[in-house]
């Protein structure tokens, strides 16, 4: 899974903070990608457990339920 040996990427504070770097942008490019496609134009049909679609009510009513706690 990584190219080299962890024990020799930390070695050197430099490489490892190249190695860190590396990873946080292989994140945000999976993240920013999975973004992108969601929010391409598409709208979304967010659906309750019995397929049902959710109104601003059902919202307004789950809202009303975590507040009281």
């Amino acid at each position: 899974m990584i190219p080299m040996r962890t024990s020799s990427v930390f070695k050197s504070r430099w490489l490892a903070l190249l190695w860190s770097a590396g990873i946080l942008w292989f994140a945000y490019d999976v993240a920013s990608s999975s973004e992108g496609a969601a929010g391409s134009g598409a709208s979304a049909n967010v659906t309750d457990a019995t397929g049902a679609p959710v109104t601003s009510d059902d919202e307004n009513k789950i809202g009303e339920a975590l507040n009281a706690f």
